[in-house]
């Protein structure tokens, strides 16, 4: 298995090479004290500056090589095989603070973070347990599984964003689901007593974290076997919901160029696997 990810690994680094990933610097603005709101590149907005743009066709003939043509239980198993074996890269809990400083970097201002849920770009040194400052959110409620922080799917950076603390407790480990009440912190976003809907321009983001996480972790490596269903009410099961609305959601938010960025950052600096959701939205429907 280690010849397999070392030459998949040397495959990728002569395409990298060869040209196929292109980087664009985005324009770098002072830092200022004050939380902004930031637009998702997704929306069309012209704020999120493109920061890189990747060849997929070059991941299919490398990285993605055994997945390639599969549908059903036989993608799923394919990539799980792929992003597990080339996870070379486990991060402690600690260590996630600093990742996230990267990952989520503001393109329009290298000293902020953009959170996720409210959009407001954030002072990357404002994180911390206060209301206002930003902490870690697990897309995946690490209750569903019961799998904590430990090193594994509770540092697993593809589903580890930042938050706003109190919008954060908001969320708590709710389901995801359409409906509610909105969030006076985060405008776009509801909730109710069993679900959360995230904005407009997060719903994809948060669909293609929650996919990543039912095919990452299948319950081989000690980890739970964590899988999507259409509930609710999933407790401390390892489960989450509602796969029907998590899969409009991928269809209706498609991947923007800072979430792009992200699963770039994660490859090259920190886990070494990809979001396959992110690279081949399409996989969604092949698989569920």
């Amino acid at each position: 298995m280690d010849n397999t990810r070392v030459t998949r690994r040397g495959r990728i680094a002569l395409t990298v090479a060869a040209g196929t990933v292109l980087v664009a610097v985005a324009a770098q603005i002072p830092a200022t004290a004050t939380a902004t709101p930031a637009a998702h590149a997704g929306s069309g907005a012209t704020t999120v500056t493109q920061r890189s743009s990747i060849s997929v066709g070059a991941y299919d003939d490398s990285y993605y090589e055994d997945a390639i043509g599969k549908t059903g239980q036989d993608l799923k198993n394919s990539l799980h095989q792929i992003i597990s074996s080339t996870q070379t890269g486990k991060l402690t809990y600690d260590q996630v603070w600093d990742a996230l400083k990267e990952t989520d970097e503001d393109p329009a201002n290298s000293a902020n973070v953009i959170l996720l849920y409210s959009g407001t770009s954030q002072s990357k040194n404002s994180n911390g347990p206060d209301p206002d400052d930003w902490n870690r959110e697990h897309v995946w409620a690490k209750s569903h599984g019961d799998f904590g922080t430990a090193t594994g799917p509770g540092t697993d950076i593809h589903h580890l964003r930042p938050s706003d603390v109190s919008v954060n407790s908001t969320r708590g480990n709710k389901d995801f689901d359409k409906g509610g009440t909105e969030v006076g912190e985060a405008p776009g976003n509801f909730t109710d007593d069993d679900s959360f809907e995230p904005r407009d321009a997060d719903k994809g983001d948060v669909a293609r974290m929650i996919l990543y996480m039912a095919v990452r972790y299948d319950g081989d490596d000690g980890f739970p076997d964590l899988e999507p269903n259409d509930s609710v009410d999933n407790g401390s099961k390892p489960n989450i919901g509602r796969i029907s609305v998590l899969k409009q959601w991928s269809q209706q938010d498609p991947p923007s160029t800072f979430e792009k960025h992200r699963n770039q950052v994660i490859f090259d600096k920190y886990q070494h696997n990809r979001n396959p959701f992110i690279d081949h939205p399409e996989w969604v429907n092949e698989i569920w």
